[in-house]
């Protein structure tokens, strides 16, 4: 603090007062304390001097209990003064770190992290929501568009392809904006072009146009994710990945509701070019993106390949290496199983479709939205580790919400009220740990091999809850809906437990 801030001036002031008024009471007459003692010296007759050497030691209490009677205001005025700079001081450093915190949540960064987000989660939802759609419009037989779902592959597998990006430029714009800026070109025209051929006559192009989005929007994911870990200092990372994957869910209401309601009243044409049309603010902003500087960009493919897997193991051991692979596999598991069938499970508890649409649709979005970004802001008070631990706990414990519905179910469907607050605690809780564990999977990376490590990480979180999410019908019919959540509780144990090894909770965040 500078000692010009008005709180310090207003205490060295009623100090300095304070002094004053200490010295005022012991001189006497204008004279200092020493002139004083010698005057009252002078003043005494000869002949008194047995009587004043008798009374001295009396004399001398009298005056010890006088300057002790004295002093004790200065020294309680003084310790006052002291308490209140203390508390002044106090108070201007919570100001400033919560003025700082504001910063943080609007600052610049963040708004790149709203942009790059809906960027990368326009194409997904294209291929989930708005093609599903169009085919079925189209009089596209069901097995013809499950088979679609293929196209999705480029997702799990990215992490073959993310040496190349890490390693090769292609305009010399810089090594994550050559990336950025193809890739969104690509999905434009690509989107674009979709809306021009009828799935009924050109069913092979509509596929390939589908394969080139999906491997377009994984590579931008790949380049967008090592970007964000780059311009991101640590003790943000956990915000800006939290806006970031709720800016992407956002995106979904553009394919999946605007471009859905235009398809009633234009063509599939008009459709397909305005959704694509929404992308080009975020390529204009990859235009003008600064990059940050990294220690070294891998020279060779070979070390683009095998530099990342070496210096991982390298840096954290083989040991924490194994358990942070374990712990990208189990953390999110239970919460991820609970909800891989969650729209039969409604309608099984007897909910209409309208019930379902309104309520569990929007206060599960909206409550995994506001999650996350609370996530995010929690963050840069607890850190990444701390943050595991308290949105992990919540995340297990609102899994026991669909054990609760499960169980008055076999009673009669339960109240739209209360299945709103299930849903409110069991997203909420989802999006708090879907934001702590962005953040741990960015955190471990080394910011020179971020697209290969990223996109391998994220990759590996993919894998189990494909397979095991594919396996959840046959619980159910099993063990039915009860059990079947308490078993997903269960699950979620085991990554919660791995904490201690790969996140303890006194650990600093910087901490590698």
């Amino acid at each position: 603090m500078s000692t010009s801030d008005p709180s310090h001036s207003a205490v060295n002031d009623s100090v300095h007062a304070n002094d004053s008024a200490t010295r005022q009471d012991i001189e006497v007459q204008g004279h200092t304390p020493q002139e004083a003692v010698t005057a009252g010296s002078a003043a005494v007759p000869p002949d008194a001097s047995a009587a004043s050497a008798s009374s001295a030691p009396a004399a001398s209490a009298a005056t010890t209990a006088a300057t002790t009677t004295d002093a004790a205001p200065a020294a309680s005025a003084a310790s006052a003064a002291n308490t209140a700079a203390t508390e002044a001081t106090s108070g201007a450093d919570k100001a400033t770190e919560q003025r700082s915190m504001w910063r943080e949540i609007f600052s610049k960064r963040m708004g790149i992290c709203v942009v790059t987000g809906f960027a990368s989660g326009m194409p997904l939802f294209v291929l989930i929501n708005l093609l599903s759609a169009f085919l079925r419009k189209e009089g596209l037989d069901l097995k013809v568009i499950g088979a679609f779902s293929l196209m999705m592959i480029p997702y799990t597998w990215k992490f073959l392809w993310a040496p190349f990006v890490d390693r090769f430029q292609i305009f010399h714009l810089g090594r994550r904006k050559d990336w950025m800026i193809l890739s969104q070109v690509v999905l434009i025209l690509s989107i674009g072009a979709m809306g021009f051929f009828n799935p009924q006559d050109s069913i092979l192009i509509v596929a390939a146009l589908a394969t080139l989005i999906a491997f377009a929007s994984a590579t931008q994911d790949i380049v967008l994710d090592a970007y964000r870990r780059e311009f991101l200092p640590t003790n943000e990372l956990g915000l800006g990945n939290a806006i970031f994957v709720n800016a992407y869910r956002v995106a979904g209401l553009v394919p999946g509701g605007i471009s859905l309601i235009l398809a009633d009243y234009v063509s599939w044409t008009v459709v397909f070019n305005f959704t694509a049309a929404c992308l080009i603010p975020c390529l204009v902003l990859s235009l003008f993106l600064n990059e940050s500087k990294v220690g070294h960009a891998p020279r060779t493919l070979k070390e683009a390949v095998v530099e990342p897997f070496r210096e991982f193991i390298v840096r954290r051991g083989v040991g924490a290496a194994l358990f942070i692979v374990c712990f990208v596999f189990l953390y999110k598991i239970g919460d991820s199983m609970a909800l891989a069938l969650a729209t039969p499970f409604y309608m099984d508890l007897g909910y209409d479709l309208t019930t379902i649409g309104i309520v569990a649709k929007n206060v599960g979005l909206w409550s995994t939205v506001i999650g996350g970004l609370l996530g995010g802001v929690f963050m840069l008070k607890l850190g990444i580790n701390r943050a595991l631990w308290i949105f992990g706990l919540i995340q297990l414990v609102t899994i026991l919400g669909f054990v609760w519905l499960a169980h008055l179910g076999q009673y009669g469907t339960p109240s739209v009220w209360l299945l709103a607050l299930v849903l409110v605690g069991e997203y909420g809780g989802g999006g708090l740990g879907t934001s702590a564990f962005v953040a741990f999977i960015a955190k471990e990376t080394n910011p020179a091999y971020t697209a290969t490590q990223l996109a391998l990480l994220t990759s590996f979180s993919a894998v189990p809850r494909t397979f095991c999410n594919a396996v959840t019908g046959y619980l159910v019919e099993g063990l039915g809906w009860e059990n079947f959540f308490i078993l997903c509780t269960v699950l979620a144990i085991p990554g919660m437990l791995l904490l201690f090894k790969v996140a303890p909770w006194n650990q600093r965040d910087d901490v590698a």
